[in-house]
């Protein structure tokens, strides 16, 4: 059976002499495993498409649950976050992680356009990488079934809590002085008002506009830091990309440089 489809590859492993096990994210498809026969030849009319962070057209064969990339064509390599290597990194994160949340053979709604659209933001959109990232997390966690409560104060009710914190395990909203009523014992991360206002633009907000929203130096971190904490947590796992990411952070600060 050929499949005609539009995919992006969040993963690729070298297979035998010229081939490649592809993990594609396609449209109606959900994750797919796919063998691209002789991608790594010169010559090879899929070679482009069988890369790391590729958005292509593509008609799949399936044959006894085995899946082969037949033909590509290439639709994006987002240029502009190849060019730069914190950006790549971080698209090579946003991959990993949307692979550990989808599953094989089954669409997750929204997720692909999650992918696409923080792809697209590195690419083209200029905003904070930080901002990128934590709006990123946010909807991945949400489409992935933990969604936090962010509407009042899970104790008391208050809608815009003093002092408001997240609890990382139950992923609900809280006052400082309402934690013990949400666990003893439980991790709970400061925010401040307008880090929950962006959380809450994220979580709630239209997707299209998932970026659309700004905040100074410290809301930021505070929305970082949240965010990463929360997906961890969450998913209960690390990822080889995110430390990758962040040894490039730190080079940078450093005043270091790869070439």
């Amino acid at each position: 059976m050929h499949v005609v489809t539009r995919g992006l590859v969040l993963r690729e492993v070298n297979y035998k002499e010229s081939d490649k096990i592809l993990t594609v994210l396609a449209e109606g498809q959900g994750k797919r495993t796919v063998k691209a026969r002789g991608c790594r030849r010169r010559s090879s009319p899929l070679a482009a498409s069988a890369q790391l962070l590729v958005w292509s057209d593509m008609t799949l064969f399936d044959y006894r649950d085995y899946w082969s990339l037949n033909e590509a064509s290439t639709l994006s390599e987002f240029r502009g976050m190849r060019e730069d290597l914190e950006k790549l990194a971080l698209g090579s994160y946003f991959a990993e992680a949307a692979e550990a949340v989808a599953e094989e053979g089954v669409e997750t709604p929204g997720l692909l356009p999650l992918v696409l659209n923080s792809l697209y933001a590195l690419d083209k959109l200029h905003k904070p990488l930080k901002l990128v990232k934590a709006a990123f997390e946010l909807k991945l966690l949400c489409l992935a079934g933990y969604e936090p409560l962010l509407d009042a104060c899970a104790v008391c009710g208050v809608p815009e809590p003093e002092e408001p914190r997240l609890n990382l395990s139950a992923g609900v909203l809280h006052c400082a002085r309402c934690r013990e009523g949400v666990g003893e014992g439980e991790v709970s991360m400061p925010l401040d008002a307008p880090a929950l206002a962006a959380m809450r633009h994220v979580v709630y907000g239209d997707p299209k506009r998932l970026f659309s929203f700004a905040l100074p130096g410290e809301s930021l971190e505070r929305l970082a830091g949240v965010s990463e904490s929360f997906l961890l947590t969450q998913l209960e796992r690390g990822f080889r990309t995110l430390d990758f990411y962040k040894s490039i952070q730190a080079r940078s600060a450093a005043g270091g440089c790869y070439i």
